[in-house]
């Protein structure tokens, strides 16, 4: 009889090919030709090793889901093994002959108890992601500030010169600001609400999506005010963030969690924050809301199953900044 896991207790392996071979206990190994011969003549084999037998998975979830899972599976005296992906979810594995009994069991128990969508709290951790994206506003800012260059004239966004089509003014103006308070606020709200982002995905995927969103909700700012309005700073760019923060966090909430109301608060208490933010003395309130508005769009962008179980950073990663250091970088070789 092959000896079961307890689902109380699951080993925490980073994927199947970490699995232990001494103790995955299962029926029919066959061993190799060799190892065979060499028994029956009463040997031991040299640097032999029996040959295991596939594993499938069958079911994907969290610890609870994978739990109950396991005690289906348990009580129908199927063998089976759970793990831990290297993405984050857990999972059930089995022999190749009982994934079809495993599959119509588990399909029986979710038809009579459907699973419930859980989104646990993340503990809090602080990540170097937004600071590469700060950089640019940064940079760009002490350069003006040093007097060296005069980038006020060319990169802030006036309405009525984005209007004759000078559109890259909608990207400039973001890297530009008022005084160092200014500038203060900008970094220390963009990187709270940009490392929360990075809990669900890195930040690097995402920014040149949200600097784009951004630009665009300049360039709606100087269709509506259409005058020589004039408006500077990264701000646009940080309501952006927390638009597409509430959305991720939207979107992963689940949907019979004290009611149907209680889905909404995300996208509740970020309109809260955006409004707390963007009112002020000299604030381009219009900027920050068109900026929240689209950076909305910015949270449909990635998968739901990305955010659910969290995206490691990968060097791909890296061509998202390069994208995003390219877009500031055309739009102030246009300005000069």
């Amino acid at each position: 009889m092959p000896r079961f896991m307890s689902p109380m207790r699951p080993r925490y392996m980073r994927s199947p090919s970490d699995i232990p071979k001494e103790g995955l206990q299962v029926q029919s190994i066959t061993p190799t030709p060799n190892a065979s011969e060499e028994s029956s003549n009463g040997q031991e084999p040299e640097n032999q090793e029996p040959e295991y037998p596939e594993i499938v998975c069958v079911s994907e979830g969290t610890f609870r889901q994978i739990r109950d899972d396991s005690l289906v599976l348990l009580s129908q005296g199927i063998s089976h093994r759970l793990l831990r992906s290297i993405e984050g979810p857990f999972l059930i594995f089995v022999l190749p002959e009982h994934e079809a009994r495993a599959q119509e069991q588990l399909a029986l128990y979710r038809k009579e108890n459907p699973p419930k969508e859980e989104n646990p709290p993340i503990p809090l951790s602080f990540s170097l992601q937004p600071l590469w994206v700060l950089l640019a506003p940064l940079i760009v800012t002490l350069i003006d500030f040093t007097d060296a260059m005069n980038l006020h004239t060319p990169g802030i966004s006036d309405a009525a010169k984005v209007l004759k089509g000078e559109w890259w003014r909608s990207l400039t103006a973001q890297t530009l600001h008022g005084d160092v308070r200014h500038l203060a606020s900008n970094l220390i709200c963009g990187y709270i609400v940009m490392n929360m982002i990075t809990f669900r995905i890195p930040l690097l995927r995402l920014a040149p999506f949200i600097a784009i969103a951004s630009a665009i909700a300049n360039l709606c700012v100087s269709l509506t005010v259409q005058t020589s309005f004039r408006s500077l700073g990264f701000s646009t760019f940080v309501f952006a963030a927390i638009g597409c923060l509430s959305v991720i966090e939207f979107r992963l909430m689940p949907k019979e969690t004290h009611g149907l109301l209680r889905r909404f608060a995300p996208l509740c208490g970020a309109t809260s924050l955006a409004v707390f933010l963007g009112l002020g003395e000299n604030a381009d309130i219009l900027g920050h809301a068109y900026g929240f508005i689209a950076g909305l769009f910015c949270g449909f962008i990635p998968s739901k199953k990305a955010l659910r179980w969290g995206t490691p950073l990968a060097t791909a990663d890296g061509v998202g900044l390069l994208v995003y250091y390219a877009l500031y970088l055309i739009s102030w070789k246009l300005a000069l």
